[in-house]
């Protein structure tokens, strides 16, 4: 080694007095391992650089982990600030119109979804109800049978309370003019008391990714809780 190092004296003293910033430059670390490696020759194998590799490796792993970790904490609490939002407007009206139609307008504008539908299973023919008619954007009526026909598509498979799906086309019975544009959904089945017939209600997007099997139904389970409470409440 020279005793007269090839280096200006101002960039010297400054990394004999900062080393740290050398050392925490991983670029710089790297051209400097690779260096020493070369002055080596071909016949050596640095362990210390291929330990110094992986350890980077694990690293890097490690922060696309915590990335993925806080990316999916801030999702969580971004969904449950929207659903409690959607929950309180929900709660907002004292007459069932009142509560239909913002189930249909701003609350399905908080959940960021395009068509929101209230089915109700009857034993009475109601086609010629107007009171059922005015209402028709948004509550539909079905014979015994149908919501688990839906959400089984008459399969032999358990029922779930929230059915998350990708679709090709909504179900015109459902969605009616909306249903060639609704490619997922989310299927909240509903629970009215005993002596009453179960609902479903439904949420239709038209992106296809909005509503997928692999995501996680805690919140919607919640929503749907909520409003079978304010349901049964306007029922009685």
């Amino acid at each position: 080694m020279s005793s007269n190092p090839n280096i200006e004296d101002t960039v010297r003293d400054k990394i004999i007095s900062q080393p740290d910033v050398i050392l925490e430059d991983r670029d710089l670390m790297r051209a400097l391992i690779a260096a020493n490696e070369k002055t080596m020759g071909g016949n050596i194998v640095d362990l210390r650089g291929i330990a110094m590799e992986r350890l980077e490796a694990r690293l890097d792993r490690l922060e696309d982990t915590h990335r993925s970790v806080i990316a999916a904490a801030y999702e969580n609490l971004a969904g449950t600030n929207q659903v409690h939002r959607a929950i309180l407007r929900m709660l907002d009206p004292v007459e069932f119109e009142s509560f239909l139609h913002d189930l249909g307008g701003e609350v399905a504008t908080i959940l960021r979804v395009d068509a929101i539908r209230l089915v109700l299973e009857t034993q009475e023919d109601a086609t010629d109800d107007s009171a059922i008619q005015s209402l028709g954007d948004v509550l539909c009526v079905a014979d015994p049978g149908f919501v688990d026909d839906y959400l089984t598509g008459g399969r032999n498979v358990p029922l779930r309370q929230v059915t998350l799906r990708q679709l090709q086309t909504g179900n015109e019975s459902i969605y009616g003019e909306e249903a060639d544009w609704i490619r997922s959904e989310a299927c909240l089945k509903l629970d009215f008391g005993k002596g009453r017939l179960p609902g479903l209600l439904v949420m239709g997007a038209e992106d296809p990714h909005h509503f997928t099997p692999q995501q996680g139904t805690d919140l919607l389970a919640f929503f749907a809780g909520v409003f079978e409470r304010a349901m049964r409440r306007w029922l009685s």
